[in-house]
């Protein structure tokens, strides 16, 4: 959330930042709300106080009329600020629920558009594979080699789910040890996440845990949902909190699964493990000082080059446009691998984004620190994909594979392996 004292002062910011990633939210109306809000609170104040002044009253020597009327007095005035809360609590829920939407500030240099096609390219790297042959997509080399059940997990789970089996299982823990293996010797503290996070976690990170809009599984009747992402029990473990300054920047690195509805992800760039309702991946998050964040926003993005220079996977690195940012981003990257199997002739797809949240997610989750002045204020927070497992693989089956059908596996995780290619 932004910080609302400045919805009237910076209203022209505000709403100009809305039509830019193109959404469609009232800011007059969330403005009418707050003033409705502050004459309500002043109100319910006054009757307090005479509520209060009333009941002072009654403890002195008072002659029968007056006792009576003070004690008329009295309860209107109890009704009368019974129904004045009721109308603040529903003009309250109204004015944070509308606010929630409000996006985040955009950084100045955020190239603007509507599409993931208005993305600027910052720049590229390796080498685009050629092959003497036609290659496939990885749901071939999967079904092939016997390595992707997409069948059997549709008939047992539904569509968008499926079955690792043989290599494909070891190559997925070894991705997630060589991810945790870079991360750690940049500092990141490995963490293993819950799976489920409460409804107002979800909604502090940005989430919308309910309605159709919604990309998360809500488990009924609990109050929780399954997490789409580690960012999410990441950003929730040190809520309500105080930080000292001499502590920051903190660096987690959570492995979670991750579960998402992907609903209206048809079509062909959504073709088997790209878009699938569980998967695995290893998070990078970050709480650090409003002066850090920019540096570390840079720290996260070369780290997930690195990973993927490492697999030797050919990729480029976009500056995510202002309509395809996401309400708590500040700013994002992301860094899209060449997939030979994707499209006619090959196409990049995304594998990683590095976001830098600043205060927004902080706000509303109420995550401080105390800086060497005393003074409190919130902490930015940052996050990025170290590996998103299931596109990893797409990516490697992909790049790696050869006229017979196997598939070599990148040098750097053969020592993770034991075995250099995939074959039958």
């Amino acid at each position: 959330m932004i910080d609302l004292k400045d919805l009237k002062e910076k209203r022209d910011i505000i709403a100009a930042n809305i039509v830019q990633r193109n959404m469609n939210i009232d800011i007059d109306a969330i403005i009418d709300l707050q003033e409705q809000r502050g004459r309500l609170l002043f109100e319910v104040e006054q009757l307090r106080k005479q509520r209060n002044e009333n009941a002072a009253k009654m403890k002195t020597k008072l002659d029968s009329d007056t006792r009576t009327a003070l004690i008329a007095e009295g309860k209107s005035l109890k009704e009368e600020i019974s129904l004045k809360e009721q109308l603040l609590s529903e003009v309250e829920k109204q004015y944070f629920d509308s606010a929630k939407r409000l996006p985040n500030y955009t950084h100045p240099d955020a190239p603007v558009g509507k599409l993931d096609t208005d993305n600027r390219q910052i720049k590229t790297w390796g080498d685009i594979p050629t092959f003497d042959f036609i290659p496939v997509d990885h749901v071939e080399l999967g079904q092939r080699l016997d390595l992707i059940d997409f069948d059997t997990a549709a008939k047992v789970s539904g569509a968008k789910f499926y079955y690792l089996k043989r290599e494909a299982v070891l190559l997925e823990l070894a991705l997630q040890r060589y991810a945790l293996d870079i991360v750690s010797k940049y500092g990141f503290v490995p963490t293993i996440t819950p799976d489920v996070a409460k409804e107002e976690i979800l909604e502090g990170i940005g989430f919308n845990p309910r309605g159709e809009e919604s990309n998360i599984y809500a488990l009924e009747g609990t109050g929780t949902c399954l997490v789409g992402t580690a960012e999410i029990t990441l950003g929730g473990y040190y809520a309500q909190s105080i930080l000292d300054e001499s502590s920051l920047p903190i660096k987690m690195a959570g492995l979670s699964h991750c579960f998402r509805r992907e609903a209206g992800g048809a079509g062909q760039y959504s073709k088997g493990l790209y878009r699938v309702h569980q998967f695995s991946k290893v998070e990078m998050f970050v709480y650090c000082t409003p002066d850090q964040s920019e540096d570390i926003h840079s720290q996260l993005l070369a780290i997930e080059e690195e990973i993927y220079q490492g697999l030797n996977i050919a990729y480029r690195v976009v500056d995510t446009c202002t309509g395809d940012l996401g309400s708590p981003a500040y700013r994002k990257y992301d860094i899209e691998a060449w997939m030979p199997g994707r499209g006619e002739h090959g196409e990049y797809g995304e594998v990683t984004s590095a976001s830098n949240c600043t205060d927004y997610q902080a706000r509303s989750l109420n995550i401080r620190y105390r800086d060497n002045q005393g003074k409190v204020q919130f902490v930015h927070l940052l996050n990025g994909t170290a590996i998103a497992v299931s596109r990893a693989i797409v990516s490697i089956f992909e790049n790696y594979q050869q006229a017979d059908g196997s598939i070599r596996m990148p040098e750097r995780l053969i020592p993770y392996l034991g075995f250099s290619e995939i074959r039958r």
